[in-house]
């Protein structure tokens, strides 16, 4: 009997070489799609909070101006955080005496597309000290001995 020699040795075809790589290939486009995709969104979202915090600290500009303020729409731009933003405020009434909306948008200067909008409320202009009176009973402060 005549003894059969084996070709075959204990290594990879080419094919399964390639198939391997494509395999690792599509894994790693999958991982860095992923990646880029969670980029975007922390992006996003720390734009959006800069919008937010711009457009509150607008209608807190409004109402520490202490006047009634005038039904109308008005524009400017602000640098925060190294970028510049531009804003736009809407004055307009609510129906109730004394009491107006103000709607903020706020987006990237030049560019017309709005990343937030924040709504608040202004009321009527008080004296200064006066919202501390309601806390108070009877002219007395609460909490103060009698």
């Amino acid at each position: 009997m005549q003894r059969m020699i084996s070709r075959h040795s204990g290594g990879f075809t080419l094919i399964e070489v390639m198939v391997a790589l494509v395999v690792a290939t599509l894994a790693l486009v999958a991982v860095m799609a992923s990646i880029s995709q969670m980029i975007d969104a922390g992006t996003a979202m720390r734009e959006r909070t800069y919008a937010s915090w711009i457009a509150q600290n607008k209608i807190t500009e409004l109402r520490l101006a202490n006047t009634e303020p005038e039904v109308s729409e008005s524009n400017g731009e602000v640098e925060f955080a190294g970028l510049e933003w531009g804003w736009t405020a809407t004055i307009s009434e609510t129906g109730v005496e004394f009491l107006y909306r103000v709607d903020v948008a706020i987006g990237f200067a030049g560019s017309p597309d709005v990343i937030r909008t924040v709504t608040g409320f202004i009321g009527e202009p008080g004296v200064p000290g006066e919202a501390n009176r309601a806390w108070s009973l009877g002219g007395q402060a609460i909490g103060e001995d009698q």
